[in-house]
């Protein structure tokens, strides 16, 4: 019986590698988006992760205060949601409003109107893809799955029938609705984060907290140009 349960499972990890090959999705410079126009293909190291970007040369020490608009969910022809549920994208939307939130409270005071000093942030909902439940999870403990996970762990890539979300970020000075900076992004766990891999939207929620903490830290720099 253990014999046979180790096939399977070997079994499941190949076909799921030869799944997700199929089932990535690439982000795109989304037509329907505000910032859509100034949008560049990234030639940057995180190309991968940020694949079009637009900056203008901005000190972010300038800047202490923080508005956050609420999360749209992009309703563009060109969409990656696929056939996913408006209940699921509701939630994901809700999680990434907490979380970015929650999150820039560390750096900023959040404002609710324009003044001095204050940046708007826009966040966009453009796509998502939910995990495929016990497989992805039995795929980070079968050797042909665990193989395959290790080396997309190095790369940076997404594990086997794991879930991502994508986004839009629009980032202006509330003063003078000036356009600072503008990247659509994909966020996904590590392929070895088993905790990620178990329920359908635990993924795309990884991925919201992962671009939160990133988002911040951006705006911690000193300058973008």
């Amino acid at each position: 019986m253990a014999a046979l349960d180790k096939a399977l499972r070997s079994i499941v990890a190949l076909l799921c590698l030869g799944a997700s090959a199929c089932s990535s999705v690439e982000p795109i410079a989304y037509s329907g988006l505000p910032s859509s126009a100034h949008l560049q293909p990234n030639r940057q190291e995180d190309a991968k992760r940020i694949p079009f970007r637009y900056a203008a040369t901005t000190d972010w020490r300038a800047y202490n205060r923080i508005i956050i608009d609420p999360v749209a969910i992009y309703r563009g022809a060109d969409h990656q949601f696929a056939d996913m549920a408006e209940t699921d994208k509701a939630s994901l939307a809700e999680h990434m409003q907490s979380e970015f939130a929650e999150k820039l409270k560390s750096r900023f005071a959040v404002a609710d109107r324009p003044g001095p000093n204050t940046l708007r942030l826009k966040l966009i909902l453009t796509g998502a893809v939910t995990s495929t439940p016990v497989l992805g999870t039995l795929s980070r403990f079968d050797l042909a799955g665990g193989l395959y996970n290790g080396v997309q762990t190095v790369r940076g890539g997404e594990g086997l029938m794991t879930g991502s979300v994508i986004y839009a970020v629009e980032i202006r000075d509330a003063a003078d609705n000036r356009l600072l900076t503008a990247f659509v992004a994909k966020q996904y766990p590590s392929p070895l984060n088993i905790p990620a891999s178990i329920g359908v939207l635990s993924a795309a929620h990884t991925g919201i907290e992962k671009g939160a903490e990133e988002l911040v830290e951006q705006l911690s720099k000193p300058r973008r140009s």
